[in-house]
């Protein structure tokens, strides 16, 4: 299955792009995995212009049928865009002839770049592709003049159902300024959603799009029948499209599929019969999953192929979803996040399309459009852009335009933004208390206290429960009667489910999360704790981060965490005339303060549920409490919104220990000239985000207790590294550990942050992995107060001139030093030796580990471990020793005053032939007390060498030996033979486990390669 992320946003309208290659810029790579091309053929159609694609189809309709193949008339490519006509290629010239035929068509268009591109695909797919003479086509169904009579009547039908539906004042109906905003991409992307992929090159036959509530799925999908309807989706393609709402399925106890669909083609018996013969020529819509009130059958034997037979409607769905019932038929199926987990075992082969809703550029767009007073909607946008929660749930349009009507409300009113909004819950109470329907009733304030309570309850079983739709029995329990719900359904806070006048569902689910939200802080005179108490599991489950999912209680928790800041509360007293009770605060803090430290980022959870909580509550007193005891935070920062949370919350663990950042988002010092509406300039001249980054260095100085940072996997500007090496070089800055791997850092930056390490006196351990170091390297050598130094897999100059080996030559503290991964190679390491032989560095643990090393270097490393008495652990795996490497290394080993405790000879390419001389240094070199062998060939005899070897060994220390056992076939594994020498005896004990020591195999994310094993500890 393929995922990709539509990042242009909700599919509402749009226009198309003035041309081709204008919309390629819009677009992210084609090689990117957020591309909605993403595997797709025919790739470079798109960089033909608007005249040249119509050159390309009039002479594609003037190309000479190939034998077998049907004639492309211009009816079929008249309104076609660049993915249709490959979608049409692949239709009509099965094999490789497509591409035959589109080289042909760039050669007469001397696109002569293009048809090497062509030829290079083809090359690529040429053994994935089908016979030529394989007709995919197929025959086109031939209508009589009745029949496509009554073809026309439904595409006419469908013309008048679904084109009211793009009047842009149609929802909600009691706001006139309600209005959607054309998506300028939309045109561009539509048809590329049954785009032919690869590597067979066929299109799909079950398309997915999937986004969160409010996104325009269901918009899209009217958006795709209408167009199907007047000839311009795939016009090439004798479709028959049906959109199936699947809760109106459900109100049929049973029914076939011929009668479902027969019902919305209230046309000839027979023409519909001869549609279902031909299932490769429908295309089914298939929306509305998350408002079933009961799950699909999932037994297999109970699924049926017949599309006539009378089915449940739990079958009938599950059967054609999982291709069981009409396989050759083509299925868009329209989803919430919520709902794909539950679907995905039954789709086959599905092609997932993220809808994401608006981009920040049509966020921005929308407020100007809407303000259209420039003033007003710069000062809305700077507004909303500072608040990046409630920026991002911009990206539903409804809530786009929601936003946009409470600002244009306040600052009517003359009101200070920020006050009246102090979070982004404000906003959803100021807008659902003005079209609460009480006022306009003029319930009394009991009735109305009722209602409001009834409906909470209802929304929040609906939450915990995961239920969206509402029958007559919920509304009864709710209290919520025939005239209630009548001036709910006015009011846009629910709406019928479509088919069935007895179900409802909140219009947007936000609301439902807002209501669920709100029962924990009314007030409940008449009960003993007068609040609707939370327990502790509910709260956990509120603040859980599901690891393969998202948590579906994260808005209902936010607008929970909301709702019990002070201003926040009063305005919901005010606007909904309710008490509030904070009864549920206390809950709150003595839950969710229990954990020491914040849960790991996940796929779907970068930063802790909890930080985006405590950002919306902006209680400082309250968040300090909870964050009290929080020791360690690993965040993933790819948003604006990560920044900011991440920031706010971290200057309130003042007992942090441990850091762990992963930072993807572009962080640059904005000009004040900056031309980006978004940048929304602060009068020093920096944009917001580049602020949140100072304020989270800022805890580097102010937090006494920080000693540990990992940066991982990070993309990072230098103005963005500047702020961490002035953070780190603070008197203040108490950190000793310091870990950057897989950076991109520019050598500037590498060299700025080297020379405010050198001023950090505490900093004693510094591990930089994957990073190009070049020279750089020789000033992180150079850094005196290192204990601990590690540059691993950084360069492949690294350590190759006698500049860069000088700094260790006097160094007076280094203890433990890893170069693994750099190809220092013989040359290299021969220096490496010489410096240590004549330098005062007290090191005891180096790691050499894959650094290209052979048996040429190993008589230099013997006479410098027969002098040294410091250097107790030394890890050579990896290197191509081999047996001769081995047997000049032991002979060094033979020395009494070498003290090498710890060798690792892991993979060195060495034989049994070099086990008589391991043997001899180990009844030589008692002080040795761990020998790694592994992935080495010794066989039996060289085992037997060392077992006899280990018997007369005089030491009483532990010996670990670790051996490579069965080495053919998939049996192979690991063996850890363990020898204690105890009392005058000296009788051997082995004892084999399946597996590795836990210290070998457990490195944590902190680990450089000399905790690997058991080192001596200083």
């Amino acid at each position: 299955m393929s995922d990709v992320n539509l990042n242009s946003g909700s599919f509402l309208f749009s226009s198309p792009p003035s041309s081709s290659h204008s919309f390629i810029s819009s677009l992210p790579s084609l090689s990117s995995s957020t591309s909605p091309f993403e595997n797709g053929v025919m790739l470079y159609m798109l960089y033909l212009s608007k005249e040249e694609m119509q050159m390309f189809k009039q002479l594609l309709v003037d190309q000479n049928p190939r034998p077998s193949s049907v004639k492309i008339t211009w009816d079929q490519v008249k309104t076609a865009r660049w993915a249709e006509v490959v979608h049409l290629l692949i239709e009509y010239f099965p094999g490789r002839l497509a591409w035959d035929v589109t080289h042909d068509i760039f050669a007469k268009m001397n696109q002569m770049k293009l048809c090497l591109r062509v030829q290079m695909e083809l090359n690529d797919l040429l053994p994935h592709l089908e016979p030529e003479d394989l007709n995919l086509r197929g025959t086109q169904m031939n209508l009589e003049e009745g029949e496509s009579d009554g073809l026309q009547e439904y595409k006419l039908h469908v013309m008048n159902q679904y084109s009211a539906l793009w009047n842009k004042h149609t929802w909600p109906r009691n706001h006139r300024d309600f209005f959607y905003q054309d998506i300028d991409r939309h045109e561009g992307l539509l048809p590329c959603v049954f785009l032919p992929r690869r590597p067979q090159g066929r299109q799909p036959k079950t398309v997915v799009l999937q986004g969160v509530a409010g996104v325009g799925k269901t918009t899209l999908a009217h958006k795709v029948m209408l167009e199907w309807a007047e000839n311009k989706f795939y016009p090439h393609k004798t479709w028959y499209a049906f959109y199936i709402h699947c809760p109106e399925v459900a109100q049929v106890d049973q029914q076939s599929l011929f009668e479902m669909m027969a019902h919305r083609w209230p046309g000839s018996q027979m023409l519909m019969s001869r549609v279902m013969s031909k299932p490769e020529q429908l295309l089914l819509l298939l929306d509305g999953f998350e408002e079933l009130t009961w799950a699909l059958m999932d037994r297999p034997e109970d699924l049926s192929k017949d599309w006539s037979q009378k089915l449940p409607a739990s079958v009938l769905l599950a059967s054609l979803l999982s291709r069981k019932m009409l396989p050759e038929a083509t299925l868009l199926v329209l989803l919430r996040d919520s709902s794909w987990r539950t679907l995905k075992p039954f789709l086959k082969c599905p092609f997932l399309i993220t809808l994401t809703g608006f981009s920040v550029a049509e966020r921005a767009q929308y407020f100007r459009t809407y303000f259209g007073n420039k003033r007003q909607a710069g000062e809305a946008l700077c507004f909303v852009t500072g608040n990046t929660i409630l920026f991002s749930m911009c990206q539903v349009p409804v809530v786009c335009w929601m936003v946009c009507l409470c600002l244009k409300q306040q600052m009517e009113r003359g009101a200070n933004l920020a006050h009246a909004y102090p979070n982004a819950t404000a906003v959803f109470v100021q807008y659902l208390s003005s079209v609460f329907p009480a006022k306009a009733r003029n319930l009394p304030s009991e009735t109305h206290q009722e209602q409001l309570k009834g409906l909470c309850h209802m929304a929040a079983e609906g939450m915990w429960n995961k239920r969206l739709v509402f029958g007559k029995k919920d509304l009864e329990q709710a209290k919520l009667d025939e005239t209630a719900m009548d001036a709910l359904l006015s009011a846009n806070i629910f709406r019928r489910v479509a088919g069935d006048e007895d179900h409802y569902v909140f219009a947007l689910l936000s609301f439902q999360e807002f209501f669920a939200a709100l029962l924990y802080v009314l007030h409940f005179p008449q009960r003993l704790a007068n609040f609707q108490l939370l327990d502790r599991v509910q709260v956990l489950r509120l603040i859980a981060h599901p690891r393969r999912k998202r948590n579906h209680l994260a808005h209902m928790g936010l607008f929970l965490f909301g709702l019990l800041n002070v201003r926040c509360t009063h305005a919901v007293e005010q606007s909904f005339g309710c008490k509030l009770s904070l009864g549920n605060k206390k809950k709150l803090l003595k839950v969710a303060a229990v954990s020491h430290e914040c849960d790991s980022p996940t796929v779907y959870h970068r930063v802790p549920q909890l930080f985006y909580y405590l950002h919306e509550i902006q209680e400082e007193a309250f968040v300090s409490q909870i964050l009290h005891d929080c020791h360690k935070a690993t965040l993933i920062i790819r948003q604006n919104k990560d920044m900011q949370v991440s920031a706010f919350c971290l200057k309130h663990c003042q007992h942090l220990r441990e850091m762990e950042l992963t930072v993807t988002l572009t962080i640059t010092k904005g000009s004040s000239l900056d031309p980006d509406p978004l940048s929304c300039a602060r009068p020093e001249g920096s944009n917001r985000c580049f602020l949140w980054w100072q304020d989270l260095c800022s805890v580097f100085r102010t937090h006494g207790n920080l000693e540990v940072l990992a940066v991982t996997n990070s993309f990072m500007e230098p103005d963005a590294v500047k702020v961490l090496s002035t953070a780190l070089k603070h008197p203040q800055c108490k950190l000793q550990k310091l870990m950057l791997e897989d950076c991109s850092i520019t050598l500037k930056s590498l060299h700025d942050l080297a020379r405010s390490l050198k001023s950090n006196p505490k900093l004693k351990t510094l591990i930089l992995r994957s990073s190009s170091l070049e020279k750089s390297g020789i000033y992180y050598l150079s850094l005196a107060q290192l204990k601990r130094l590690s540059l691993e897999n950084c360069d492949s100059t690294l350590l190759c001139s006698d500049s860069l080996i000088s700094p260790l030559k006097d160094n007076t503290v280094l203890t433990h030093l890893s170069l693994a991964g750099n190809a220092l190679k013989d040359q290299g390491a021969k220096q490496l030796w010489d410096a240590l032989q004549h330098s005062k560095c007290p090191l005891q643990r180096l790691v050499l580990r894959n650094c290209a090393l052979t048996s040429d270097c190993c008589q230099d490393m013997a006479s410098a471990l027969g002098k040294n008495k410091t250097l107790k652990s030394l890890d050579l795996g990896l290197n191509s020793l081999k047996d001769k490497g081995v047997i000049l290394f032991c002979g060094g080993l033979m020395s009494p005053d070498s003290g090498l405790q710890i060798l690792e000879l892991e993979g060195c390419l060495f034989t049994s032939v070099c086990c008589q001389a391991l043997a001899s240094m180990l009844l030589n070199h008692q002080s040795l007390r761990y020998l790694d062998l592994s992935k080495n060939d010794i066989g039996l005899s060289g085992r037997l060498l060392l077992c006899e070897a280990f018997q007369k060994r005089k030491s009483r220390a532990k010996v670990v030996l670790w051996e490579e056992v069965g080495h053919t076939g998939a049996e192979s594994s690991c063996s850890t033979l363990t020898l204690g020498l105890t009392g005058p005896s000296y009788g051997s004990q082995w004892a084999a486990t399946t597996s590795p020591p836990r210290i070998l195999k457990d490195q944590q994310p902190m680990a450089a390669s000399w905790d690997l094993t058991p080192e001596v500890r200083s």
